[in-house]
């Protein structure tokens, strides 16, 4: 479950039970979204990289960020691509990660738990997920370019030789829930940024013209 807060920001319920960690997916509507101390960014590539972070700034060219660090958040911008924040409650361990189809179909999430697990000893099957919001199924038409990048992922369909609806989250669950893979909790909004115009910037509905929503997740400085 998410809910929009007072300030057009939607929380996770599955990681508002942690009292140390600071997390949000804004909105076009955001006020004062996000605190820009302590923030440390990303120049965004549509790549599968991942990027161990230990200070607010820049922090180089990828599309995913991981820290251990209290007293940082970690930021991303999305306008349609998947918004994926994650939690290691056991190791007090973080990632943020954008997620377009390229990212999607190079498997970006598993390979920032597989960075958890070698800097953090992370363990997948205590992992928290929550997915923000980003294009739905019921909107995001590819053609046969991309479909075939995810034929693997969806052996069942007959209809990914040619244009056709691709669904990013379910794409991420299989991914990381394939070959026996134990995942903790997996938490997606169902929020689709192209369907809710009032709500959300989309680059598929808007094109150039389509703002960024940013998403933060950050440890407490209390947190250790």
């Amino acid at each position: 479950m998410f809910r929009l807060d007072s300030g057009h920001v939607y929380r996770a319920e599955a990681l508002e039970q942690f009292t140390w960690l600071n997390h949000g997916f804004g909105t076009r509507l955001s006020s004062d979204w996000p605190d820009t101390r302590n923030l440390a960014t990303i120049k965004q590539v549509h790549s599968d990289r991942v990027l161990t972070v230990e200070t607010a700034g820049p922090a180089g060219e990828g599309d995913a960020l991981i820290s251990n660090r209290p007293g940082l958040s970690l930021a991303i911008r999305t306008a349609d691509c998947l918004p994926i924040l994650m939690v290691d409650p056991r190791n007090r361990a973080i990632a943020a990660v954008h997620a377009g189809w390229r990212g999607t179909a190079a498997e970006i999430t598993a390979k920032a738990i597989d960075a958890m697990a070698r800097e953090f000893g992370t363990r997948s099957e205590e992992l928290i997920i929550a997915i923000g919001p980003g294009i739905g199924a019921c909107c995001y038409m590819v053609g046969p370019e991309v479909t075939a990048r995810f034929r693997q992922f969806f052996p069942e369909r007959e209809d990914l030789s040619g244009a056709a609806k691709i669904d990013l989250v379910q794409t991420t669950i299989r991914q990381l829930r394939r070959n026996g893979g134990k995942i903790g909790q997996i938490a997606p909004a169902t929020l689709c940024t192209h369907c809710q115009s009032e709500l959300f910037h989309s680059y598929r509905r808007d094109g150039e013209a389509a703002g960024r929503m940013v998403t933060t997740i950050g440890l407490q400085e209390s947190s250790r």
